[in-house]
């Protein structure tokens, strides 16, 4: 399946906004409907920009996190997956591991803008993933 956004759009736009340039996040790699990242939040919000496009104004509506233990100034990464992309809600989860712990586990919801067609995963089709990680500043 072709991704409505390639890895050098993904890589600009955090380069482009101020958050995540300031936090250092850098794109690991990217598929189709999933992203790694040291946020779980901004790691489905580029998630679902593989399957959008970049110009997808969807916003998180809902999160739900799990804190299970702590980054201690090590690296650690994010995973997060869409579960379903719905013509109104995309939901997904995201895991964040270092040092081979689980730290974190994210419930998301997202509302999508009003007259974006997705034309991608159908109901109940799960996407695949891409990665994104931060070292510790």
């Amino acid at each position: 399946m072709t991704l409505a956004v390639t890895e050098a759009e993904l890589r600009r736009l955090l380069e482009e906004v101020a958050f995540t340039r300031s936090y250092g996040f850098r794109l690991q790699a990217i598929g189709d409907g999933r992203c790694t990242l040291a946020a779980a939040d901004v790691a489905m919000w580029l998630a679902i920009m593989t399957r959008l496009g970049p110009r997808d104004g969807s916003v998180t509506s809902g999160m739900t996190s799990a804190f299970l233990g702590a980054a201690r100034r090590e690296p650690f990464r994010c995973t997060a997956r869409i579960v379903k992309l719905g013509r109104r809600l995309v939901f997904g989860v995201a895991e964040s591991v270092g040092g081979g712990r689980l730290l974190a586990h994210h419930s998301l919801t997202y509302a999508r803008a009003p007259g974006v067609e997705s034309g991608a995963l159908q109901a109940g089709e799960k996407g695949p993933q891409t990665g994104h990680s931060r070292r510790p500043a």
